[in-house]
């Protein structure tokens, strides 16, 4: 049913932001009481969950990456996106984003995008 697709540039340059966008189809970003994340994983390391936002357009981060990180939406095209700024190449990772059907955490994030690979490099 529902689906999503991570697009956005591979190549960030380090001080640079990453920006990337998430398409769903099959569902509705306003629809409730879901809730659209951002996730990634670094080479060799596990996953991380980056952010988060609600149907309402609520938004919460990850506290380690709150300073760096935006998420927003455009309904008219049930999209939402991610910008982290100032990347690193410790931001060299995988990025996913996925539907959270309650918006309670990873129970229930039972819709993913194939992600997409970002590197940070000059």
């Amino acid at each position: 049913q529902v689906q999503l697709q991570e697009s956005g540039p591979g190549l960030v340059k380090p001080s640079q932001t990453l920006s990337l966008t998430c398409t769903v189809s099959g569902g509705s970003i306003t629809a409730s009481y879901y809730a659209w994340t951002w996730i990634r994983q670094p080479p060799g390391k596990g996953l991380e969950w980056m952010g988060v936002i609600a149907y309402d357009g609520s938004t919460y981060y990850s506290p380690s990456l709150k300073s760096r990180t935006s998420i927003s939406r455009d309904t008219s095209k049930n999209q939402f996106s991610l910008q982290l700024s100032s990347v690193t190449p410790e931001d060299t990772a995988v990025y996913y984003c996925a539907r959270d059907a309650l918006g309670i955490g990873w129970p229930t994030m039972h819709y993913w995008g194939q992600g997409t690979q970002v590197t940070v490099s000059s």
